[in-house]
């Protein structure tokens, strides 16, 4: 299976149009104040004009429920992923809104793989990020044989300090569930600012 691409944290004009003519097939927007890849609502105007064959996700940490719903709205995201320590009733209740949910765990030696089993009906994916205090974004790859501890059929993303050299490990996964990989820092000029021409390197090595 191929493995799907998403392109996170976003927040300059060009840059977004740039980044989308590579066809991702997820963009990442960061609605999450503290973190140096926040979009404000003018540049999340621009969601709107991404290409409805790119899943436009916003990426929300322990935001109020109903403000997440008014942002799948105001700019039609297709996607939704969770990066704080909400629970399964508010899974649950976002997905009433008809976008996919995607659940997002920082993954260290300590991680309980079991604690996922109440999310499985109510998330489409789960997302394995490295374990930090500042909710992702850490540019640091956590031990990806940590995965061999997760036993359930969900489908994820690998995320955490994903670069070029680790596109050949990727490749070589033999895992049904590994639906995508999460590129975020690691392809950046600066936070927020994507490195075209690496990233153009990225889709050449995946594509081949």
């Amino acid at each position: 299976m191929e493995v799907k691409i998403k392109v996170c944290g976003m927040r300059q004009a060009s840059n977004i149009a740039s980044v989308a003519e590579l066809h991702p097939d997820y963009l990442g927007f960061i609605f999450y104040q503290k973190s140096p890849r926040f979009i404000t609502e003018v540049s999340a105007e621009l969601i709107k004009y991404v290409p409805s064959t790119i899943k436009t996700t916003g990426v929300f940490v322990n935001e109020d429920l109903q403000i997440v719903k008014q942002y799948i709205i105001k700019y039609n995201l297709k996607a939704v992923q969770l990066h704080g320590n909400e629970d399964a009733s508010y899974c649950e209740e976002l997905k009433s809104a008809g976008v996919e949910i995607i659940k997002a765990f920082g993954v260290d030696e300590n991680f309980d793989f079991n604690r996922l089993s109440v999310y499985l009906n109510v998330v489409d994916y789960f997302l394995f990020d490295t374990q930090t205090p500042a909710h992702g974004g850490s540019g640091k790859v956590f031990d990806w044989k940590l995965l061999e501890n997760y036993t359930f059929e969900k489908p994820y993303f690998l995320s955490g300090g994903i670069d070029l050299v680790h596109t050949g490990i990727i490749k070589e996964i033999i895992d049904p569930r590994l639906y995508a990989i999460d590129i975020n820092s690691k392809f950046e000029l600066e936070p927020g600012l994507k490195d075209i021409e690496k990233l153009k390197e990225l889709f050449k090595e995946m594509n081949t």
